[in-house]
């Protein structure tokens, strides 16, 4: 598989999505706590104007620690405007730096789960074409930032609607996108999954 462009493709979606909201929507919380959608849409392009040494004083502005890291970048483009920010998605559809790396993956990861961020609260769901789900649960399972391999661990998770499971012990059911955000650490999902092993990730994850 092309990772850049599948990549490519999820911001590519994200964008036109971003499009039909309204000024209230923009303004609407997301599952990442804090967050606006303008502010998930402002970390998510963040990255793509830095160079290698723009990208390390990022890192060092905040500690070194991805929440931290990651905080500043929004911060840096929270005074930008929804069609700033729209623009900005446009003009860097296709990854560059540290999103671009491992093929792309960091950007499809990033877009996928952010895409669903957004979305879910907003009650605003959508088919994700399996390829990019099938590319992005193993990575968010080894991925530092994500940390989902501690969150499931002693789990063995099962999709029902693709050709995907992994991991050893009781099993939890439920549709990839799911397993995806309850691998993110996403409130609200786990409840979405059946099986014995479901309880022992309610007890992981925030219902």
């Amino acid at each position: 598989m092309d990772l850049m462009q599948l990549a490519q493709d999820e911001r590519s979606d994200l964008a036109a999505f971003l499009a039909t909201l309204s000024p209230q929507q923009w303004e609407a919380p997301t599952l990442c706590d804090g967050w606006r959608v303008r502010d998930v849409v402002a970390h998510m392009v963040s990255y793509e104007e830095l160079d290698g040494r723009g990208l390390l004083r990022r890192f060092a502005a905040g500690r070194f620690l991805p929440d931290r890291v990651n905080a500043v970048g929004a911060t840096h483009y929270a005074t930008r405007s929804p069609e700033e920010l729209q623009a900005l998605l446009a003009e860097h559809l296709r990854p560059r730096g540290l999103t671009a790396a491992f093929g792309g993956r960091i950007a499809l990861t990033d877009g996928l789960i952010h895409h669903q961020d957004i979305r879910r609260p907003l009650g605003l769901p959508r088919a994700i074409p399996p390829e990019r789900l099938l590319s992005v649960l193993p990575f968010a399972l080894s991925a530092p930032v994500i940390r989902g391999f501690w969150r499931v661990r002693g789990v063995r998770l099962v999709a029902t609607d693709l050709n995907w499971s992994t991991g050893k012990g009781p099993e939890a059911r439920g549709k990839a996108e799911a397993l995806l955000m309850v691998i993110a650490g996403r409130r609200g999902v786990v409840a979405e999954l059946s099986g014995p092993g479901q309880p022992i990730l309610a007890g992981r994850v925030r219902p």
